[in-house]
């Protein structure tokens, strides 16, 4: 065979095995053997190994892996990928109904079965699968592409009327097939089983060498499509278009025209699931028109048009043998139950929070007692209630510690706080090394090659106490430890080193300041900007920042008026960390100031995020949904139709690109 002929045959083979795929995977209608299926594979692989100029990415043979090692390299997410709100009641679905409607109207729902495995987003160019990223932290996640190309059920290349370029997600999962035979094969070798499904999901999608992850037998469900020129006006209807290219859509997902209708389908589906060849932990449901969706908006960690209802957690009974108190990184105590090993959920449960003091007493918890645990939406099952009927006549109240486990000093407690807390911030052992642990995670100062083991070992030895003394290390102080060769060590250093590059508002959430999460310290550095006007900042000025009340603010003076943090924060400044906002979406000018813009469908020069951060640029300020006071609804092509609609009847100046361009150019 010569290179022509090769050429020819490859092509031939690889759209003849693609639509067996799409026969036996998609309509769940193969039309020949697994053997003779396996020959078509064999021949073409013999060919491209042949004529190694003919092998491609979007290959059916590249969906055996290969044994090269590769570490996940990090991708920015185009779309942040929230989470759902979670729900377990009726009466909170109905209110996330009401909610709705103040905002929408003539409105359906689309309800999709919640699988219990890893999230995933499919980046798609004219038509072949270009990178498959993992959730992360939303706003970034692992390259995992040549992992998810060994999944059968993921098209390499797709067929039909699609865009040029889309992402597609879904969830990752492990067939209780697949499940159970992996177990068996890890006993056989004395290894360790995997909890559950979605545990050996995510340890499998995480494996560095894909021709592993080809033999575990993985499968996915597809549920959400975006992109600049989607097909149709609502999720549904995308969904079943999507099926037509070949993507693996559940035959469950089913519209809805009330929040009665909702429920009926869940109903069903709590006891259909168990018949199920898969795990599912709950149902999502959408308001299924996109136009509506944009219009409902997002919070910052989830979007107000989706909601996800939770299953009834499973529940066992078992007894209370002890119980320990850990100290998180804020000084909290949290009590932890010792318990007789016992199975919920398909996992062996031998400890489960007590939450705090009050929830103790309210339950009436004694060591000895049997106590009902459940898993829900929890990693760390919950005791929720005893069978006092166990209980015998020498039983004692719980006596909740008055001092702290660690370091002995006195417990506090505020009257609107349901936690005890150790107020010895700064020479207590696991709130020492619980603060360099935030400091040094991805979401914060990212550095790399300091695990727990490694920050123990450095405090071990005097070399660090605080966050500050990261910064004074040198490679000759870490060489004698232990585990730490000369390579590790130059790479701890420039880590660091690097770090000091990190934007100003991770540097304050990096800090720890009680109740400042990553979205409070984006909001404070936004309105304050610097280090010095945060710390000089009276109460009242700290409750104009957007979503700071009373608890944070009060949190925030506090913190700054501590003498021994306002040494740590000189030193961190002294070392050259960020202490001030950098202009990230640098401005331009002010000829937008005072406006106000609803930016719908798409553009020639732009795309839709391009043009907001121009919009901001120039002063102006975006908003999601269109109300009296919106100055223009910019809109393109495909511009939806009820925002014009509204647009019109609010009397909202409609403008298109060329109009906004004149806007800012003049």
């Amino acid at each position: 065979m010569n290179f022509t002929e090769a050429k020819i045959r490859c092509e031939n083979l690889r759209k003849i095995i693609e639509q067996h795929n799409r026969s036996y995977y998609v309509d769940a209608n193969p039309t020949i053997s697994d053997f003779e299926y396996d020959l078509l594979i064999k021949e073409l692989e013999a060919i491209e190994k042949e004529f190694t100029e003919l092998q491609t990415a979007d290959s059916p043979t590249q969906r055996i892996g290969n044994d090269i090692n590769n570490e996940f390299v990090q991708i920015k997410h185009k779309y942040p990928m929230l989470s759902l709100g979670n729900t377990y009641s009726e009466s909170d679905l109905n209110d996330f109904d009401q909610r709705v409607r103040k905002i929408v109207s003539d409105f359906e729902y689309v309800c999709e079965l919640k699988f219990d495995g890893v999230s995933i987003s499919l980046i798609y160019k004219n038509g072949i699968l270009q990178q498959a990223v993992t959730r992360g932290d939303g706003e970034k996640g692992d390259d995992v592409t040549a992992n998810i190309r060994t999944i059968r059920t993921i098209p390499l290349k797709i067929y039909g009327d699609y865009p040029d370029e889309f992402e597609i997600r879904g969830e990752i999962f492990m067939p209780r097939s697949s499940f159970e035979r992996l177990n068996k094969e890890r006993l056989d070798k004395d290894e360790t089983p995997f909890a559950n499904p979605r545990n050996a999901t995510a340890g499998t999608i995480k494996l560095q060498n894909s021709s592993q992850v080809a033999k575990r037998g993985l499968d996915c469900f597809l549920y959400y499509l975006l992109g600049e020129n989607l097909p149709h006006a609502n999720h549904y209807d995308n969904l079943h278009e999507a099926k037509k290219w070949g993507f693996p859509i559940s035959q469950h997902t089913k519209k809805c025209q009330t929040i009665r209708q909702v429920i009926d389908y869940i109903n069903y589906w709590d006891e259909a699931r168990k018949t199920l060849p898969y795990d599912t932990d709950g149902v999502v449901i959408k308001v299924n028109n996109i136009e509506q969706q944009e219009e409902l908006g997002v919070t910052a960690k989830s979007p107000r048009w989706a909601i996800a209802y939770k299953f009834k957690a499973d529940q066992a009974v078992t007894k209370l043998l002890s119980v320990d108190f850990q100290v998180g990184r804020t000084g909290a105590i949290t009590p932890v139950a010792n318990l007789q090993p016992v199975q919920l959920a398909g996992t062996t449960v031998k400890r489960a929070s007590l939450h705090n003091q009050e929830q103790i007493n309210i339950l009436d918890i004694r060591i000895g007692d049997m106590v009902i645990v459940e898993k829900g939406g929890e990693i760390i099952p919950k005791i929720v209630g005893v069978d006092k009927s166990y209980r015998t006549d020498d039983s004692k109240a719980f006596e909740y510690i008055t001092h702290c486990p660690e370091c002995g000093t006195k417990l506090e407690r505020e009257e609107s706080e349901a936690k005890h807390f150790c107020p010895n911030e700064n020479g207590c052992h696991p709130q020492i090394i619980g603060k360099i642990e935030h400091f040094i995670s991805r979401k914060a100062m990212a550095i790399d090659g300091l695990g727990v083991e490694t920050i123990e070992l450095l405090y071990k030895n005097n070399l660090i106490n605080n966050i500050a003394d990261l910064y004074d290390l040198k490679k000759e102080q870490l060489l004698p430890l232990e585990r730490i060769a000369e390579k590790s060590a130059e790479n701890i250093i420039k880590s660091i080193e690097d770090s000091k590059n990190v934007e100003f508002q991770r540097v304050l959430f990096a800090i720890g300041i009680r109740f400042v999460g990553e979205t409070t310290a984006k909001k404070i550095v936004e309105t304050l900007h610097s280090v010095d006007k945060i710390m000089t900042a009276d109460e009242n000025e700290l409750l104009q920042v957007d979503e700071i009340g009373e608890r944070i603010a009060q949190s925030i003076i506090k913190y700054f008026a501590n003498p021994k943090n306002q040494e740590i924060l000189q030193r961190l400044r002294n070392a050259g960390l960020q202490f001030e906002a950098k202009e990230t979406n640098k401005k331009i000018s002010d000829k937008l100031k005072g406006m106000s813009f609803v930016v719908s469908g798409t553009f020639t020069s732009y795309s839709r995020e391009e043009l907001k951060q121009i919009i901001e640029q120039h002063g102006g300020k975006n908003v999601s949904a269109i109300s009296a006071s919106t100055t223009y609804l910019l809109a393109g092509e495909k511009s939806g139709q009820m925002k014009t609609e509204k647009a019109e009847k609010l009397k909202v100046k409609i403008i298109d690109e060329n109009q906004f361009n004149m806007l800012i150019n003049k």
